[in-house]
């Protein structure tokens, strides 16, 4: 009960600032719910009976989070968690615009993506600076640069990281994008498409890029982390107005998952290694070599900075209207209070 207590005075502290600076959707959104944990005979109720949100082997805490049932400790009976696996960012903000997710983690560029296309998230966390994007080809292959995917074939995954890696790669080497023909398939599929020899080429993405290099004997031919956009833990707003409780307690359980994965590294690498199916090494090296868990969870300059440069070719590729769309989703995009307030101890073990 001490637990529970702690994270609906957090919160009530949440509700209030919404409130007052209109931070959820602006000026005009609708005030904040009140908060229903605050009942008045003292028992601690949630906002909600339901908290949907997603996990994937591309966000390693969000594997930490579901393996060691700390929400569903923190939360009890009174509200049913439910995980939804997310395939790629793409998947997981059709998820998260069609209500199927409360939460879920994308990278910053796919977020921006979304918020700039119409679709009401915020981001509330960031839970990792990873290299997790490459040009990938078979070994042996002609292509030894980004300037040899000219008149070739390459599979991506529209809406997501790599593809955006893809396309700040054409455009550093100076290739139109109209002189590569870009296979809008999902991630695995790319790495049996480049496999079979469908593609030319293949924008990956780990643990299922990395699982290619030791199994397949996948190289990558291009590699530039600054390509890489931070993960991002994405709300849709309706879930941050009405129960701002359970957002505290998600963004709360990311930071226990933090300090958790960076203390106990060896076993990240076998959680990984048994959701995704792949050898120990192989999550290792996606773990140790290619993930940086220690930064700072609040959205803020580092984070707009890396989309300020994606923005633009976003516009260019066709997949944003226009710059004033970008401008506008960069403005409303960033939802900080949460991680700025986050309490790891508010969540039980």
């Amino acid at each position: 009960m001490t637990i529970r207590t702690a994270v609906s005075a957090t919160a009530l502290a949440l509700v209030t600032a919404l409130a007052l600076t209109g931070c959820a959707a602006g000026e005009d959104a609708p005030p904040a719910a009140a908060d229903p944990s605050a009942a008045a005979d003292g028992e601690v109720t949630w906002s909600a009976d339901t908290l949907e949100l997603d996990f994937a082997t591309y966000n390693p805490l969000s594997l930490v989070i579901k393996d060691q049932g700390w929400l569903e400790e923190t939360l009890g009976d009174d509200v049913a968690v439910t995980w939804v696996q997310s395939a790629g960012s793409n998947k997981a903000n059709e998820a998260l615009r069609a209500g199927a997710i409360d939460v879920g983690s994308t990278a910053g560029s796919a977020a921006l993506l979304a918020r700039a296309n119409g679709s009401p998230i915020r981001t509330i966390g960031i839970y990792s600076q990873p290299e997790w994007a490459a040009i990938v080809v078979p070994s042996g292959s002609d292509i030894t640069s980004v300037a040899d995917l000219a008149g070739k074939s390459v599979a991506a995954t529209k809406g997501t990281d790599p593809y955006f890696f893809l396309l700040q790669s054409l455009e550093e080497a100076g290739v139109p994008l109209t002189d590569v023909e870009v296979q809008n398939l999902q991630h695995a599929d790319g790495r049996t498409a480049l496999e079979q020899g469908s593609v030319a080429a293949w924008s990956g993405l780990d643990p299922i890029m990395a699982a290619g290099e030791a199994e397949s004997g996948l190289e990558l031919v291009y590699r530039n982390i600054d390509f890489n956009t931070y993960g991002f833990l994405n709300a849709t707003e309706d879930f941050l107005e009405q129960s701002p409780d359970l957002a505290q307690v998600v963004v709360d359980a990311y930071e226990k998952a933090r300090a958790w994965a960076q203390e106990n590294p060896e076993e990240v690498v076998a959680i990984l290694a048994e959701v995704a199916g792949i050898d120990a090494a192989v999550a290792e090296k996606v773990i140790v070599e290619r993930t940086n868990l220690g930064v700072d969870p609040v959205p803020g300059d580092a984070q707009r900075e890396v989309l300020e440069v994606v923005g633009p070719i976003f516009v260019e590729s066709g997949d944003v209207t226009d710059q004033a769309a970008i401008d506008k989703a960069l403005a409303e995009l960033f939802e900080p209070t949460f991680a700025e307030q986050a309490d790891a101890a508010n969540v039980a073990d």
